[in-house]
């Protein structure tokens, strides 16, 4: 019986927002994020945030452990809050064969950190460095994701989140160093441009949320704006090369937006063709709908072909596959 207390005191609070957070993900359906939430979450953390970063020395200095125990644990519940806000919107718009999977992970290995209190406290609160970054990566997570919806396109979105994500750090690079407001202000400014540059070349690696494939099907046709004698997963070279293909897609974007989207066509792993489509304009509920057709092939054409979706900077919102047989 005092095993059980035990383990109820540790972890029974951490099981039971583990459930919270299932039930949130896979029982209610969200959509899209609320921005209003989202912003909500962001200002109350950043703020929580920098007066712990300032204030944290004196209140410890004045034996205040519990206050900032508790201004600890207010900011592992909001980025706990704003992580699970945000997945879903990553998971619909993440390629698993794709690298983008990796971001996906890491957000869902944070939120899984942030929801288990012993792990949190063992793993991130005694490193200052490693809750700076669970910080900013929540920070950037979440930005990316809200900015789209008031029609910033994903890269302009990526590309501010980074450099809003680093310079949200200032309080606790100014306390850290001892350092003036001008000298932190600084710091953090050349970490944002280095951020900023990175994730602008690590694009293909981060999901376009919260841009999602709604829609892929790879058809002989298209009649009415609808596919026709779409294919289940092979074609033969002869009826391939008689009718042709057209990879068919409607693409989910938040009302406002207007995205540039490209089809990639490649051949194992050579690329045979890239085509440009018409922008993608959001608010639609079953996504924006176009295609690419393709008659011309080379003439070896059997194995594994795929297509990506992708905006036109290069992030990959979904890929469609089909096998050419002899």
């Amino acid at each position: 019986m005092s095993g059980a207390l035990t383990w109820a005191r540790r972890w029974g609070v951490s099981t039971a927002s583990f459930v919270g957070g299932l039930l949130t993900l896979f029982v209610f359906r969200r959509g899209l994020p609320h921005l209003g939430w989202i912003v909500g979450y962001l200002l109350l953390l950043w703020l929580v945030f920098a007066v712990l970063a300032e204030a944290r020395q004196v209140l410890e200095a004045r034996g205040h452990r519990l206050v900032v125990s508790a201004g600890d644990y207010t900011v592992q519940s909001l980025v706990h809050g704003l992580l699970l806000f945000v997945l879903p919107a990553y998971w619909a718009s993440t390629t698993i064969t794709s690298p983008n999977v990796l971001f996906l992970a890491l957000l869902v290995a944070l939120a899984l950190l942030a929801t288990f209190d012993p792990w949190y406290a063992g793993l991130v609160r005694p490193r200052p460095w490693l809750s700076h970054a669970v910080f900013a990566v929540t920070l950037f997570a979440s930005l990316a994701v809200a900015l789209p919806l008031v029609g910033i396109p994903p890269i302009g979105a990526l590309v501010m989140s980074a450099g809003l994500a680093v310079m949200a750090l200032a309080p606790a690079v100014r306390r850290a160093g001892e350092r003036t407001w001008t000298a932190a202000l600084g710091v953090t400014a050349g970490g944002a441009v280095a951020a900023m540059v990175a994730v602008v070349l690590a694009r293909i690696a981060i999901p376009p949320a919260p841009i999602s494939l709604a829609e892929a099907t790879m058809a002989r046709s298209v009649e009415d704006g609808e596919p026709r004698d779409a294919i289940a997963t092979s074609i033969t070279a002869a009826a391939l090369r008689e009718s042709g293909l057209v990879a068919y897609t409607a693409v989910y974007a938040p009302s406002g937006l207007r995205q540039p989207i490209r089809h990639v066509w490649w051949h194992g792993q050579r690329r045979v063709e890239t085509v440009s489509l018409s922008p993608v304009f959001g608010g639609r509920q079953r996504g924006f709908r176009t295609y690419s057709r393709k008659t011309v092939f080379p003439d070896d054409v059997t194995g594994r072909w795929t297509v990506d979706v992708t905006t036109s900077t290069g992030q990959l919102i979904g890929r469609l596959g089909f096998l050419v047989t002899p």
